[in-house]
């Protein structure tokens, strides 16, 4: 650092330079082997201008979680199974350092006044970091990382983590127009999953995604708008929720919206977006199953607005058409656990029909054929009268 302190505007191939030359110098001394220099090389380059010991993570397509706990304890998820890794960082002012980096990259702060940190990385990857005081023992970062390649039906098949028939139908009911909720809980591959249900929207089509930090992947689609929440900074900018980017997108002419997960007091907006002409929409939500979907949503809505429960049960029935839930069996494996319909009002509770859930083998089977099939219907008229020319 003090060779790079006194030089100006530095790009990546000068800092090599400075380290090729250090390096260089202590290895005939040190007699160190080619294979430690290029060690050396790549891990200074990467405390000055990457994420220090957890780059190699980072760049490492098999990962999907990264689990600081404190400079000393890095963790990492591989193929559904955690283990300890063997480094760790030199100090945690290091760690401090790579948390400031990656808020300031973001254009996010975190200090001790705003100690809790949500941001993305340069790859999309999820970030999420605590400091102390609140974190008792060092600051704590979390880093989940999505696949390079883009995640698409066709593999989710290829995985077993859903049927071809559940596949080929989950596609008719996007490209019909038909509205969808994806549950589960931490970690069940719920964005992922609505990266793969967005490839099958008509191109045709202009969507807005909102999102606290931009995650979503959209292949395939060229009229897409990206918006995300931004939390107020030092500077006097103020904080933009996703209940003002629901608000605004309404006013951009959307055929669709995509949330990329709904949380809180913005379940009421949402579900108000859905019910003014915006069939087809997609969203997703922690919950335990597809019955709980419904409750969980009774309560975010509750946390931006009174309302009386019947009101937003009407409000759920009219908006959401199909819930699909995700989980993960012992070996952490991803996969489609049910996929349901919301029916209608009994009384005051919703009622909802499994289309297709697991068996005793753990096998995606049809349990009950679609009751509300009419934007099915409407669309294979459409394509056949396209066949015709009529």
């Amino acid at each position: 650092m003090s060779l790079l302190e006194n030089r100006d505007e530095l790009s990546d191939q000068d800092i090599l330079d400075a380290i090729d030359e250090l390096v260089l110098a202590e290895g005939r001394e040190l007699r160190l082997s080619l294979r430690a220099k290029e060690e050396f090389r790549r891990e200074l380059f990467c405390s000055v201008r990457k994420l220090d010991v957890i780059q190699e993570l980072v760049d490492d397509p098999s990962v999907t979680e990264i689990m600081v706990n404190g400079y000393r304890n890095i963790f990492v998820e591989k193929s559904g199974k955690i283990r300890k890794w063997e480094k760790a960082f030199s100090s945690e002012e290091r760690l401090w350092d790579v948390i400031q980096q990656i808020a300031g990259r973001c254009n996010r702060v975190v200090n001790e006044e705003t100690p809790i940190l949500d941001a993305r990385l340069a790859n999309g990857a999820r970030v999420n970091a605590v400091l102390p005081p609140v974190s008792l023992d060092g600051p704590v970062l979390t880093i989940r990382r999505f696949p390079d390649e883009p995640i698409t039906m066709v593999k989710l098949v290829a995985w077993g983590s859903i049927t071809q028939e559940a596949a080929d139908f989950l596609k008719k009911l996007v490209s019909s127009g038909y509205t969808i909720l994806v549950g589960g809980g931490t970690s069940t591959g719920k964005t992922t999953f609505l990266n793969v249900l967005s490839a099958c929207i008509p191109r045709e089509e202009r969507i807005v995604t909102i999102e606290d930090n931009a995650e979503l992947q959209l292949l395939g689609l060229d009229n897409v708008v990206r918006l995300e929440a931004r939390a107020a900074n030092l500077e006097g900018g103020r904080e933009i929720t996703i209940r003002d980017l629901l608000r605004t997108a309404l006013r951009m002419r959307p055929s669709r919206i995509i949330i990329g997960e709904v949380r809180s007091g913005e379940a009421g907006d949402f579900l108000s977006c859905l019910n003014t002409g915006h069939s087809g929409s997609l969203g997703s939500a922690h919950a335990n199953s597809v019955r709980d979907m419904i409750g969980r949503l009774e309560n975010m809505v509750l946390m931006g607005m009174n309302i009386p429960i019947p009101v937003i049960r009407r409000q759920i029935v009219s908006g959401i058409e199909i819930l699909v839930h995700l989980g993960r069996d012992g070996n952490g494996k991803r996969r489609v656990e049910e996929i349901a319909e919301i029916t209608g009002l009994k009384g005051d509770e919703v009622q909802i029909r499994t289309l297709f859930r697991l068996d005793g083998e753990n096998h995606l089977e049809p349990v009950n054929p679609l009751l509300h099939g009419e934007k099915l219907e409407k669309k294979y008229e459409k394509e056949e009268k396209e066949k015709t020319g009529l």
